[in-house]
This record gives C-alpha cells, structure tokens and sequence, in this order.
C-alpha cells in the first residue's frame, strides 16, 4: 500500500484535476522523508519535483504564549472592543495592533508554503499535521494524500464587528489552503479539531470565539482541483470555493470536482460555492443536530453546481430544506441523491425542498454537464463506499 501511495498520481478522468496536463505531483523526483516540522520546512524548501513522505505525528505549532508580543492579552482585547462601548467599528489602537503582530508570528510558524510539482504523502495509518497550515499558494501540480489534518487552530482571532448582523470573530488558518494554484488533487485525507472542537469554544460579545477556518478552501482564482475519498468531520466551516463576491480572478475558473467524501457532523460549506463549475458527487453526508447545521451546500454568486448521486443521512427534526443556502446563486443541477431520516431512505430532490419554503426559486440546469468522471455510482452505493474507504489510512 505504501508504494501504491507513494507512485499514484491522477488518473485521466478524475475529476477537475485530470483537466489538460492532469496532475503528477512530484512523481519521478527527489524523495525526502519528514518526521519533524523543521524537517517539512526543509522539504517543503527543495527544488521539484519533489515527493515528501510524513512519517508519525508532526505538530507545528506552539502554545499561543510564545507569540504574544506588544503587550496583547484577549482581557486587554474584549475590553477595548466591546461592542457596548466601542461600537460597531472595526478594532483599531493598541491591543488591535499587538493582536496583529501575535498573529504574524504565528503565521510564521504554522503556514508552510507548498510549490509546484509536489507530492505530500502520509506513510501508513499514522501520518498526521498537527497545528499546520499548508498552503499551496501560486502553484502547478500538486497532490496531498493518506494525512491526517488536526487543529489549525488561530491564537489570535479578529473582531469584525461589520461581519453579519451583530459581528463575527474571523481565524485566519485553515488545514490545506489553495490560492491562484492549478492542478491540486487533495484525495484520503482526514480533517478534524480533535480536542479542540469547535463546538467547545467559548462565547465573546454574544458570538462564537472562531478558532478555526475552513478545513480545505479553494480560492483565488485556483482552477482545476478535485478533492476525493476525504474525510471531513467536527467541524464548522468546512470547504470554502471562491473567497468574495468580486469575479475579477475568479471568473471562468474554479473548476473543481468534489466526490466521494465523507462529510460527518459538519455544519456548513460542504461546499459553498462561487463562481466555478463545480461537480459534486457520490459524496455521504452525516449531520444530526439540528441546532447546530446550517446548510451543506452554499450556492454563491453566479456559482455552477452540478450535485449528483450524493447521500444525505439527516437526524430527525433537521429539515431538508436545509440541504441548500442562497448564497446570491440562481440555480444549480441536482439529480440522483437519496435521503436517509432514521432506517427510511427515499429519492430526494434538494432543489424542490428548498422551492417549497423559499423564495425566490433556484432554477434547476446549472447550464453544463460533466464529463471528467470514470463513473458515477448510483447513491444506493455510497455509504458503503464512502464510509469504508474516505480517509487517511485507506489508500489501496
């Protein structure tokens, strides 16, 4: 299984990724094998193609006291910004500015830049990043396989007060970034907080303290990505693709396709959706507090979701109206899924559920078709599939 791991790189239609020069990783090149963060670092700094194998548990971070510098302290923080009597202006003056520098040493410990013509493998069952942000940023062909994802946690959070109707805590750190990159294929990789759950985080000017950002986000103009046989789980903001409203690096890319993952107890972005054309397949979706979701997929500006044969296992009283969120998107292609309440299963249609209760209407063509696929499983399929073999560990 490890040489399968170590020599796989994307088949020719296999979703987004497969798309022209399809992507390699760093197949042929100089291997380097990485037990330790300063070890990743040194790898992560050769010349590609390169292929990096993880060996064990890396954690990359620190306790957030050894970034703290210009006197921050979150006491210090809330005082100074509390809505009752700051107001709802963004933070500014001194404990703002120490924050900020906190958070850029922090920044310069956890998020490791990833550059063309890599391969990041897990070895075995074990491999895992702890506290470590890799971002895959202005880069061509890239793979990231068989790691265990945990707690990117933010030290530092920022108050925006202007972020919804009473303000938002914003964490700057997700688990694998893609930004202005090509060509990336994340697939058997688990996500998760671990002890740190979001759920577990307290509460600062009646809002969520916001620890955590997405798990795998795709934006800024990245373009050809499938994310496959992933595990997502525990977690609040999961996939985001396309960061902002603005189409002018976005327009015409973010392509990519999402299939085959294992999407447990996340509560939003699974995906959330602008711009790109994106194929949204054969994937298991297990959420069961209705308290707590919010939506799985976010169907955003001018966004193109073509969802198909997809699961979705719901605990009772969570409504399946609740499968979509309008996002300022106008319509989306849906067909083939099932939904799973208790031991029933039944055909569902997200779109028709959502139509019921909202208005306006989303449209049902998403104005394209996929084609870079090798078969798409019927959904009575997949959570079989998905549940047995979505993961770090279950690469062959």
């Amino acid at each position: 299984m490890l040489a399968l791991a170590l020599v796989a790189t994307l088949l020719s239609a296999d979703g987004w990724a497969s798309h022209g020069t399809g992507t390699t990783g760093g197949a042929g090149g100089t291997v380097h094998t990485v037990a330790t963060r300063d070890q990743l670092v040194t790898a992560l700094q050769a010349p590609g193609p390169k292929i990096i194998k993880v060996t064990g548990s890396i954690d990359g971070n620190l306790p957030c006291s050894a970034y703290v510098t210009g006197g921050y302290s979150l006491d210090a923080y809330l005082t100074a910004y509390d809505p009752a009597t700051w107001g709802r202006v963004d933070p500014a003056g001194p404990q703002e500015d120490a924050r900020a520098a906190s958070a850029a040493r922090q920044t310069a410990r956890i998020k490791l830049k990833v550059g063309s013509n890599t391969t990041i493998v897990g070895v075995g069952k074990t491999a895992r990043l702890k506290g470590v942000n890799l971002h895959v940023d202005k880069a061509d062909n890239v793979i990231i396989r068989n790691i265990t994802f945990e707690d990117a946690h933010d030290c530092f959070p920022q108050w925006d007060p202007l972020d919804g109707a009473t303000g938002n805590w914003n964490s700057l750190y997700d688990n694998i970034s893609v930004t202005g990159s090509t060509h990336v294929w994340a697939d058997h990789n688990t996500f998760t907080d671990g002890g740190n759950p979001d759920s577990a985080q307290p509460v600062y000017f009646g809002r969520p303290w916001q620890v955590h950002d997405g798990q795998l986000d795709i934006t800024n103009g990245s373009d050809y990505v499938t994310a496959s046989w992933n595990r997502f789980t525990g977690h609040d903001k999961t996939m985001l693709i396309g960061s902002t409203n603005n189409p002018s690096q976005d327009l015409g890319k973010l392509r990519v396709t999402v299939h085959h993952n294992h999407f447990e107890n996340t509560l939003q972005r699974l995906p959330r959706v602008r711009f790109g054309q994106v194929h949204v397949y054969n994937n298991y979706y297990e959420v069961y507090d209705p308290a707590a979701f919010v939506y799985a997929l976010g169907v955003g500006v001018q966004s193109q979701i073509y969802s198909e044969n997809n699961l979705y296992r719901l605990g009772r009283g969570i409504d399946p109206a609740k499968i979509l969120y309008n996002w300022g998107g106008t319509a989306l292609t849906a067909r083939g899924d099932l939904l799973r309440v208790g031991g029933k299963v039944t055909p569902f249609d997200p779109i028709a559920a959502y139509n019921a209760v909202n208005d306006p209407d989303f449209g049902t063509d998403a104005g394209w078709t996929p084609t870079l696929h090798s078969g798409v499983d019927p959904a009575a399929d997949v959570h079989e599939k998905v549940s047995r073999h979505a993961g770090a560990g279950e690469i062959g």
